[in-house]
């Protein structure tokens, strides 16, 4: 089974996007603000890396619709299961 041509992404000029999350999460982390504003911006850089990953780095952006339809069917179970722990947790 042949897979489908596709021009290749630009892959240094994503490592080089997801290295600036990376260093604008570490540069997030230490700034003075409350825990719940940090964890809310930290899952958002979070969740953009882990999206870029799945798009360029697994090729979901090539794929058709049942593959990235079967490839985001755990997400909210995974949604679920962090506000479990979450409303577990105690702050």
């Amino acid at each position: 089974m042949e897979g489908s041509k596709h021009k290749h992404p630009p892959y240094i000029a994503i490592f080089v996007a997801l290295t600036i999350l990376t260093v604008g999460e570490l540069f997030v982390a230490f700034l003075p603000w409350g825990r719940t504003t940090l964890i809310v911006i930290l899952l958002f850089l979070a969740v953009w890396k882990a999206l870029m990953v799945a798009l360029y780095f697994m090729h979901l952006r090539f794929e058709k619709s049942p593959v990235r339809i079967l490839a985001a069917a755990p997400l909210p179970l995974t949604v679920i299961v962090v506000i479990a722990v979450m409303t577990e947790f105690r702050w």
